[in-house]
């Protein structure tokens, strides 16, 4: 059996999430003066984060803060009236807690992103999602088709989850210079937020 490395599947991924974290909404802090993230180009897939955070980190408990982020599969942008975007589409909603970003909520969500660019920029018309429970792997077999194989080694390892959580967190803190040194689960150690 071939053991598969992602790699490449973690740089791509880091890069695209990368461009990613300005679609998060201002953080607003009482004690901290955050401001707001420098504006960054509007890309596909920072309007797949912008609607991760409008349509569904909405429907869990809100934090203070939202982090989205994107395991990608693959992408198709031949036809820019609807990008396709294949992946495990991840929000944490986190409240501030001294120098702790605590997990109050989020889980992810695996399926088909469709994004349109349009005159007014980038944004997500529909998502196809993989189902729950006994629909999972009959659902997700429809929606990843041949990258099946993929779609399932890259959504089943954790650590390669683990790590691009705390790059993409890293990167959040760092643009929205949020007075954060680590992020907890609950019944979970803190984790230290690295520093470039």
């Amino acid at each position: 059996m071939k053991k598969t490395t992602h790699l490449p599947f973690i740089a791509t991924a880091f890069l695209l999430c990368g461009l990613c974290i300005a679609g998060c909404k201002k953080t607003e802090v009482d004690n901290a003066g955050a401001a707001e993230a420098p504006a960054q180009p509007d890309t596909y897939m920072a309007a797949i984060d912008r609607y991760l955070i409008d349509s569904i980190a909405s429907q869990y408990s809100q934090g203070d803060v939202c982090i989205p982020f994107t395991m990608l599969v693959d992408a198709d942008a031949s036809d820019s009236t609807d990008i396709k975007v294949w992946g495990t589409f991840w929000v944490d909603n986190y409240t501030i807690a001294g120098d702790t970003l605590k997990t109050v909520s989020g889980g992810s969500h695996p399926g088909l992103m469709h994004v349109a660019k349009t005159s007014d920029g980038y944004r997500v018309t529909s998502f196809d999602a993989v189902g729950d429970g006994a629909s999972f792997d009959p659902t997700a077999r429809q929606i990843f088709g041949d990258k099946f194989e993929e779609f399932s080694s890259i959504n089943s390892d954790e650590s390669v989850r683990e790590e691009m959580r705390k790059a993409i967190i890293a990167d959040y803190v760092k643009s929205h210079d949020l007075p954060v040194r680590a992020y907890q689960d609950y019944g979970w150690p803190a984790v230290e937020i690295p520093v470039e």
